[in-house]
């Protein structure tokens, strides 16, 4: 039995477990057990990210604890060993061999995610106002100077976006028109290099930092009333622990991802109140912020692209991958066409 299968059984489990719901993404597969989540990575190498052995996965469930503890104080609550018995016998924090690792959180309403607050028209400019001072507080805080400053150097950045153009190249004159995706690299390469001076100055303004790197409607919780294990308030989860090259960059990318998240969501009103007030409480005015909007749009159709080759992935998700790869792509093209 696999530890997928294994972490469907609640006999598997500490607490006492009525309902398993099994969710899983192109690196991770996540279980809710009613109170907790256990959220263990694929062994995957997609390049960017290497989860292909157990002690790599050990070490990058310790970085999430330790990253996501900042914004979501409360919440990561440890990392727990899955144990195999010589019978085969899978158990979570067992004296067995371990197998596997799991990082354990409590689990929030999921009815209070953003973005099912965006479908159902719920999330409100207030509620855009405390996201941006929260991230506008931790970005003040975040580490920056030698060891993150180079991730907003012109060379790292045009590393990140020829390395997006390679990872995509196969899309191109299939799920994705030759032209928009030869002009979405002309445009965004000649930014790159007619803009030096205006990446320079960010970062001698000190404005790159080690940031959550993945700040989107699906990562926020809005919780509107408090729980056992919980409080009510803002919960900005799963940053990323697996690239510093990822994580660590301009915080206008930061404000960046959110921004455009709510541009797809067909909220530009949100997402021109959440530039407003972030560049208020963080004086600064975010220039590159359309260049990074467009990054981030290009990467997530890129990530979206990638679960087509997940062989775990049903008909039904292919059409969805498919749906949002292109979707995250126009929206790129549309910023691209503007720089």
């Amino acid at each position: 039995m696999s530890v997928v299968d294994a972490l469907m059984n609640p006999e598997v489990y500490d607490e006492k477990v009525l309902k398993i719901v099994h969710l899983q993404t192109h690196i991770s597969h996540v279980f809710l057990t009613g109170e907790y989540v256990y959220k263990i990575k694929k062994p995957v190498d997609f390049g960017f990210l290497d989860f292909t052995t157990l002690a790599k996965r050990k070490h990058f469930c310790d970085r999430e604890l330790e990253i996501n503890r900042m914004l979501c104080p409360g919440i990561y609550l440890d990392v727990v060993p899955i144990g195999r018995s010589p019978s085969g016998d899978i158990r979570i924090n067992s004296e067995f061999e371990t197998v596997e690792y799991a990082v354990k959180m409590v689990q929030l309403p999921q009815e209070s995610i953003m973005t099912e607050l965006l479908k159902k028209g719920e999330i409100y400019k207030n509620d855009i106002d405390k996201i941006a001072e929260l991230l506008a507080d931790f970005h003040s805080k975040a580490e920056t100077g030698e060891g993150v400053d180079e991730y907003g150097s012109v060379e790292q950045i045009k590393a990140n976006w020829v390395q997006n153009f390679d990872q995509t190249q196969d899309l191109r004159g299939n799920l994705l028109e030759e032209s928009s995706f030869d002009t979405v690299k002309m445009n965004v390469l000649s930014f790159i290099e007619d803009n030096r001076e205006l990446f320079e100055r960010r970062v001698a303004e000190k404005k790159i930092r080690a940031c959550h790197g993945d700040v989107h409607s699906g990562n926020i919780f809005v919780v509107r009333e408090g729980g056992r294990l919980y409080s009510e308030g803002i919960y900005i989860f799963d940053a990323i622990e697996f690239n510093e090259a990822f994580r660590c960059g301009d915080i206008a990318s930061e404000i960046a991802f959110l921004s455009m998240d709510m541009d797809f969501h067909g909220r530009d009103d949100l997402s021109e109140h959440l530039e407003k007030r972030y560049s208020e409480y963080a004086g600064d005015d975010i220039a590159p912020l359309l260049f990074y909007k467009c990054y981030r749009a290009y990467v997530r159709s890129k990530v979206s692209s990638f679960r087509l080759d997940d062989p775990d992935i049903t008909e039904k998700e292919k059409e969805e991958a498919v749906a949002l790869t292109k979707r995250y792509f126009e929206l790129a093209l549309g910023y691209a066409a503007r720089l």
